[in-house]
């Protein structure tokens, strides 16, 4: 059986079949008995009719999917207007499948029952449809029981079953159940229905079941787990790397628009894919002629006899809907839309982008583009060039995403010249579905790629791509270039994410990405990654026949953090080729060496073949080089022919040698290899959450803190400004007050160094005695008590003198009465710790030292929660003021540990809370007693609605992605 055979429940008592019945289908939920009571759960009058309680329709539920055979759907909460499709799915159900999802035939469904289940309240009563085009092909649907449960069923038209719908639908059946605060489904399934059991089992969560009758109970709570949430993952990315499979490796292709005009696209597209000896047939379509360039044309796509699975599009926009049409009712997969004139043509463009975007995404299509340069594949089983480049660039095991259509070529062209091969390469232009998140999902399980390129000028969704990046970084190197570090260009706003550069430079560190500011950079890089093993060390030796050029690359070693392992060996400019490889072999063989450099300055009349030869039979002759090698011959780029170790098809492979016109780019280009090799040696970490935290207490106090209309509000991203002591109901976010602040973060462990608010000299002298001296006091005044001299804020005041006289001063310097009483922390290194939500990329932890130098120099490190132990030690160590907490010019360590847990408090706080706008901790005192906090500030909002952090979906079309 399959997933869609579901049965459970008791509230869909088949009716009588007679005048009353409608040839009815759904898949409502149950076998009989107890249909009464589930229609007054759903609120059914008299008449039998439901009365749903009036909750408005949740547009954010609904989404396009991709199924495990990479195609799409469409999935929204059902409506009354469904009924037809209802009808239309149960009419073909099979005799079986009926049986196993309701336990009886169940021929047709009355009319009252048919108007029950496409009428539901969107809260205790929630059913979602699946449709491919206008036809649904699955329904599921949940009841509630009681105030902590319902009872869920699905129902899977017979010819999609094994697509996964089954586990799609329960995924956000779950997400809805959870948004109106049920904890628990039950289902009741015929023992028979293994495969249905085996849909709930194997979607992660712990199933209880029982047995009686025939009828397997299941029951099961529904938060997520680490087990189901890594199984919602696994199914995305078995399925969107389907999706790519299809349009990378198509068994025939299509180009609509194919011309006999060499100045048009649509003939450059059909060349470069018979120049690349496709491995299968080509279609031209083109209304006008019979044969275009020597092959039979046809003069629609409808009118090809043979199946199509991917269609090129070079017609111009105006014509892309039409063509579109024709394609969805031909049943091709996947379309490549190299015709401009869409979003980057303005307003209009973009919003036909977006409808013709969606129309493919709900008939099962996904789409590259629109204004892509094309996709290309060079496995040798599959020869496809269907893009605008003329050359094919030679089979390699290296993946690449571009998004710029316009740079395509040239990258294309700048790789073939280096002799950097490529498996694969996607040039997406306007990004509007497929996108380089899903060539990531893609390539984690490519057996043909090694090494993945990016050049991204934006981000669609930010959160997922710092979740893929992280696990595909682990295996594969990723090489980035992100342009646009400043704004999203205008055509590609709607299809991306405007973040802050910060959370971009997090997203990569923590994702273990080498992200580089060039094209040039990156193939350098690449070079490396393609051809060389990782290093083991940072250690490294640099051989040359050049004293000047050896030095410029022991300099650059240096500046890039690298030790030099042994001294840099100068064999000499007479030096023989002999001699250059026996230096170098005794370099390879030092077990102080972890990567070598070799540089090589061609005297007058002595050409650097040999030498270059010579270096890379040494290398040969060793089995098993585990060091990476870099070279210099000046003037030399890519993988020439002397250092090239040849594959069975005679490009360059693992073993070569890159070489780079000068030594510094040569040196750089290791150091990135060698810092990434670092971090995938460096333990993942585990997410860890300290001991002492109350999540429960703390979600108590937010709801206290947030008004009610903030709470539900959407989020606007209003900031706040007022008064450090009091919140303003009226504003979107919400500064709580000091002790609002302290219980919350009490919550968490986070204790801050007592502190009363005084308002009159004799209380600042009776608190600062009840405290206990010494004490510090601070204005009430933000902006004076922030100030870096200090003119806020009286330390160390040992005496009620002190004390008072201290007092009338801030107090005359602040014009206000209140001032902040505290008992003094031990002396240490002033610290700032944060926390800040970005609505599309998540929470991010911040970490520095304090101070008007660090702030301006932007010394903060960043890291996205959750926290792993090995984050929150990264994030202590990675300003460049760090040092001063680790015993600066022999003073005593602060304690390190202490500051560390600090973190992951402030990051499972966070975590826990997404009302958490910001949070600042500021300054924390890091001393070797501990890490104390004298201030904080903590403004709360209404939840953000973020991407990839739900049911498994495709990015939304219908705004900015995140």
């Amino acid at each position: 059986m399959t997933e869609q055979q579901h049965s459970s429940g008791t509230d869909e008592t088949p009716g009588p079949d007679g005048p009353d019945a409608e040839a009815a289908a759904t898949e409502g939920t149950g076998t009989g008995g107890s249909g009464d009571a589930a229609a007054a759960n759903g609120g059914a009058g008299e008449s039998g009719e439901p009365e749903p309680d009036p909750f408005a329709y949740p547009h954010e539920w609904e989404a396009d999917v991709v199924l495990s055979d990479g195609g799409t759907v469409h999935m929204r909460p059902i409506v009354p207007s469904d009924a037809d499709r209802v009808v239309a799915l149960h009419s073909r159900l099979s005799e079986r499948t009926r049986y196993m999802r309701y336990f009886g035939a169940y021929p047709r469904i009355p009319a009252r029952d048919l108007r029950r289940f496409t009428t539901v309240d969107h809260r205790s009563r929630v059913a979602f449809i699946a449709l491919l085009g206008d036809d649904a092909v699955a329904v599921g649907r949940y009841e509630g029981l009681d105030s902590e449960s319902a009872e869920v069923a699905f129902v899977v038209d017979d010819a999609h079953q094994g697509r996964g719908l089954g586990s799609i639908l329960l995924e956000h059946l779950a997400a809805a159940a959870r948004e109106s605060g049920l904890r628990r489904f039950v289902a009741e399934v015929l023992a028979e229905n293994s495969a249905m059991v085996r849909v709930f089992r194997d979607a992660g969560y712990q199933v209880s079941r029982s047995f009686e009758e025939g009828v397997v109970h299941l029951e099961f709570d529904i938060d997520p787990t680490e087990d189901s949430l890594e199984v919602a993952r696994a199914r995305e990315q078995a399925a969107e790397a389907r999706s790519v499979h299809n349009l990378l490796h198509p068994r025939s292709v299509a180009v609509i628009g194919a011309s006999t005009d060499p100045t048009k696209i649509g003939y450059a597209v059909l060349t470069n894919l018979l120049g690349a000896d496709f491995s299968g047939p080509v279609f031209p379509v083109n209304a006008e002629h019979a044969s275009v360039r020597g092959v039979r044309a046809y003069k629609s796509v409808l009118d090809i006899p043979d199946p199509v699975d991917l269609a090129v599009v070079a017609v111009p926009a105006d014509q892309v809907e039409a063509v579109l049409d024709g394609a969805l009712a031909k049943g091709v997969k996947t379309l490549v839309i190299v015709s401009a004139g869409f979003a980057e043509a303005g307003p209009h463009g973009l919003h036909s982008e977006l409808q013709l975007v969606g129309e493919a995404r709900a008939h099962g299509m996904r789409v590259v583009g629109p204004n892509a340069l094309g996709v290309l594949n060079t496995d040798r089983r599959v020869r496809l060039n269907a893009t605008l480049a003329p050359q094919l660039p030679k089979p390699g095991r290296t993946g690449f995403f571009c998004q710029s259509g316009s740079l395509g070529t040239a990258i294309l062209a700048d790789a073939g010249s280096r002799g950097l091969g490529l498996s694969t390469f996607v040039s997406a232009g306007n990004r509007a579905d497929v996108s380089g998140n899903d060539l990531l999902q893609y390539w984690e399980t490519d057996p043909n790629t090694d090494v993945v390129l990016l050049y991204l000028e934006s981000f669609g969704n930010p959160r997922k791509f710092a979740r893929l990046a992280r696990r595909l970084a682990r295996t594969k190197p990723i090489v980035v270039v992100k342009s646009g570090r400043h704004a999203v260009r205008p055509q590609l706003a709607a299809t991306s994410t405007d973040i802050d550069e910060a959370s971009v430079q997090a997203l990569f560190e923590q994702a273990g990405v080498v992200r580089v500011d060039s094209l040039a950079q990156l193939f350098d890089t690449a070079l490396v990654f393609a051809h060389q093993p990782l290093p083991a060390g940072a250690r490294v030796g640099i051989v040359g026949n050049s004293s000047a050029i050896g030095l410029l690359a022991a300099d650059t070693a240096r500046a890039n953090g690298l030790e030099l392992g042994i001294e840099a060996v100068d064999i000499g400019p007479q030096a023989s080729p002999e001699e250059f490889a026996a230096a170098v072999g005794d370099a390879l063989d030092s077990p102080h060496v972890d990567a070598l450099v070799a540089v090589f300055a061609p005297p007058v009349a002595t050409p650097g073949t040999r030498y270059a030869r010579a270096l890379r039979e040494t290398v040969q002759a060793r089995d098993a080089v585990d060091k990476p090698i870099v070279s210099t011959f000046l003037a030399v780029e890519g993988v020439p022919a002397e250092l090239a170790t040849l594959g069975d098809h005679g490009q360059p492979v693992v073993g070569s040698i890159p070489s780079y016109p000068s030594p510094e780019r040569a040196v750089n280009a290791l150091a990135r290899v060698i810092r990434y090799a670092e971090w995938r040696a460096r333990p993942q970490g585990a997410v860890v959450r300290p001991e002492g935290l109350h999540p429960e207490r703390a979600q108590g106090l937010v709801r206290e803190a947030l008004p009610a209309d903030v709470r539900h509000a959407a989020d606007d991203g209003h900031p706040v400004s007022g008064h450090p002591a009091g919140r303003r109901s009226g504003d979107r976010d919400v500064r709580l007050a000091d002790a609002e602040l302290v219980r919350l973060l009490e919550c968490y462990g986070i204790d801050v160094v007592p502190f009363r608010v005084v308002s009159s000299e004799d209380e600042a002298a009776a608190v600062a005695a009840e405290l206990g001296y010494a004490v510090t006091l601070k204005a009430y005044d933000d902006t004076l008590r922030g100030r870096p001299d200090l003119a806020g804020v009286r330390l160390d005041l040992a005496s009620d003198h002190a004390v008072r006289t201290s007092y009338r001063d801030l107090s005359e310097a602040s014009g206000m009465a209140e001032i902040y009483v505290q008992r003094m922390a031990p002396k240490g290194i002033s610290c700032v710790i944060g926390l800040q939500d970005d609505p599309s990329f998540g929470t991010l932890v911040s970490f520095g030292l304090s101070g008007v130098v660090s702030t301006l120099l932007g010394d903060r490190a960043f890291r996205a929660v959750p926290l792993t132990d090995v984050d929150a030690a990264t994030l202590v160590r990675e300003p460049r003021t760090a040092p001063l907490l680790t015993g600066y010019r022999g003073d005593e360590p602060a304690d390190l540990d202490a500051l560390q847990d600090l973190m992951l408090r402030v990051a499972a706080l966070g975590e826990d809370n997404p009302e958490v706008r910001s949070l600042m901790l500021d300054p924390v005192l890091a001393s070797p007693e501990g890490a104390f906090v004298t201030n904080a500030r903590i403004v709360l909002g209404s939840p953000p609605s973020r991407p990839d952090t739900g049911p498994r979906r495709l990015r939304q079309l219908n705004a900015p992605a995140g």
